[in-house]
């Protein structure tokens, strides 16, 4: 069935609530008799009656679904195709911003728990006796993990529905954060790192949900802005996460002990807020509130239909060209952040010594920014539609901010450095609800989570290849030859994404539900007036046949 067709039926069924939406009126059963008795008794309004049955024939045919719309699959709304007066409720609930609000929080916390050795890697190296470069697999061993990974755990979150997916994420991290707490000893570096494997996992049940919540929460009028808002907490654990190590956890080269006391403060305090946020998550997260948000939503069924195909729908989107741009594109600009994020600590370090702290403040600038940029981004989106567009001037302001930052880096300037750090967040964090966006619009009616889950996992397969990479020529070289690379590629992303080809049509789906509403408002105005004129035609025929004298 295609969508156009499936949408009308669930408009032609509908009659209720005046957000509800109706494409075939009935009209009221009095009206209807007057005009019967008027027709036997009335002569002269034969005519005008058979034109109004002429022009309600004409009202049928311009309800016909459109056949040009996109597919949508089996089960969509079928049973709602021979019903007649079935309403097509919607409706927002305060609920949702409970549920985005504990999903940004622990998805803060796992965010946190990726950047806080690398941060301060110089304090790890020396307290766990190994090398800089096994530091940086703490970081990069959550992108190693999201890739295979990802798959099964969107098939999850197809099948089994947000809240389950939610409680894996969240009862991982918590799992993560305590094991955390026993690997506090320099001769325990293995057990430090199975912690952050068990984290890494639960960053796969996180990554994926921003644009399904937001699409399964959140009207059409503030889906953007929720998704931006979700993807704000992961970056909002990023500067929390580039803030408080080299707060927490000093440099005390020469006081192994109490560097030891220091990491196990930060550890047990994750932990503790780990879990608080494993309750709530408890408490909160349902798979969909009880009516649909939107009509996008409506249209599609509640779970997946028995002959629905996980793998099919992979092929599907690797079928869809546009994706595949975005795929590559999104994965360019998203693994160029996690690369930088990564390799900060070292860039700094390489250009200004002693300045861990500012390491960590320029961080935390660049992530702020980013957040900034973020919440503007899906402002913008959800009162524009103007996916492409914004994509390609973001995409383009990173590639500039990313050039101005690799060249003033060694300028010895470290309050210059704040500020391009600032800019070059404020695009690069900006773009990646964007992206997210973007995935669900030409991709709709596949599942966000699928859409999401592919665009992270091709950013994390980036992260891997640009954090070695950059990392070895910034070790070999310095850090102007490893943000040289960098620029390199986020010029092709550019290129990418300027060959995409936009076809919003989760957007068109809500647009013409709303174009069918006023419509069938103007058309059920019109017939309510026109048997109005009838019955008043009707009365005054009536009085001339029957005088008062009678």
């Amino acid at each position: 069935m295609v969508a156009g067709e499936l949408v009308q039926e669930h408009l032609r069924a509908d009659t209720g609530a005046p957000d509800d939406i109706t494409v075939k009126p009935r009209e009221p059963q009095g009206a209807a008799e007057r005009r019967e008795d008027h027709t036997h008794g009335a002569a002269p309004a034969s005519g005008a009656e058979e034109t109004d049955a002429s022009r309600e024939q004409e009202t049928e045919k311009e309800a016909q679904p459109d056949e040009r719309a996109a597919m949508l699959p089996d089960g969509g709304g079928g049973e709602a195709e021979g019903e007649e007066g079935k309403k097509l409720e919607t409706r927002l609930y305060w609920r949702r911003f409970a549920v985005l609000t504990v999903f940004s929080l622990y998805s803060l916390v796992n965010a946190f728990q990726w950047i806080q050795y690398s941060i301060i890697a110089n304090v790890f190296t020396r307290y766990y006796g190994v090398a800089n470069d096994k530091v940086d697999w703490l970081s990069i061993v959550y992108m190693v993990a999201y890739v295979p990974l990802i798959f099964p755990a969107t098939w999850l979150l197809d099948r089994k529905g947000l809240r389950l997916t939610a409680l894996l994420g969240a009862g991982l991290n918590c799992a993560g954060a305590w094991l955390k707490c026993a690997s506090v000893s320099p001769e325990l570096f293995g057990v430090t790192v199975t912690a952050q494997v068990i984290c890494s996992v639960a960053q796969v049940f996180i990554l994926g949900l921003p644009s399904r919540l937001a699409s399964v929460w959140f009207g059409p009028r503030e889906v953007s802005t929720a998704c931006a808002t979700a993807v704000l907490g992961n970056q909002l654990g990023t500067a929390i996460g580039f803030l408080l190590p080299p707060v927490l956890v000093p440099n005390t080269p020469n006081d192994v002990q109490l560097t030891g006391h220091n990491i196990s403060v930060m550890f047990y305090g994750t932990a503790a807020v780990s879990t608080a946020l494993f309750v709530l998550t408890v408490i909160v997260i349902k798979d969909r509130p009880p009516l649909p948000p939107s009509q996008a939503q409506a249209v599609l069924p509640d779970s997946p239909p028995e002959d629905y195909s996980y793998k099919q729908s992979i092929i599907n989107l690797i079928k869809n060209k546009a994706f595949i741009l975005l795929l590559v594109s999104y994965g360019i600009m998203t693994g160029s952040f996690y690369s930088v994020s990564t390799l900060l600590n070292q860039m700094i370090m390489a250009c200004y010594e002693n300045q861990e702290l500012n390491a960590g403040r320029i961080g935390l600038t660049l992530v702020v920014a980013g957040m900034v940029g973020s919440i503007l981004c899906g402002l913008w989106l959800d009162h524009t539609k103007t996916y492409k567009m914004t994509t390609l001037i973001v995409y383009i302001l990173s590639f500039l901010g990313m050039v101005v930052f690799t060249f003033t880096l060694d300028l010895d300037d470290i309050y210059l450095v704040f500020f391009t750090a600032g800019v070059l967040g404020f695009f690069m964090t900006g773009y990646l609800p964007l992206g997210f966006e973007f995935g669900v619009e030409i991709t709709y009616p596949e599942s966000e989570g699928t859409s999401s889950g592919l665009l992270n996992a091709f950013a994390q397969i980036f992260g891997i290849i640009f954090t070695l990479i950059q990392g070895k020529l910034t070790t070999d070289y310095n850090p102007l030859a490893g943000n040289l690379f960098l620029c390199a590629w986020i010029f092709l992303g550019i290129l990418l994404t300027a060959l995409i080809k936009s076809e919003l049509k989760r957007h068109n789906v809500n647009m013409g539900a709303d174009s069918n509403h006023l419509q069938a408002l103007c058309k059920e105005t019109f017939r309510q007036a026109r048997s109005l004129i009838l019955f008043q035609e009707a009365s005054v025929r009536l009085f001339t046949h029957f005088p008062p004298s009678c």
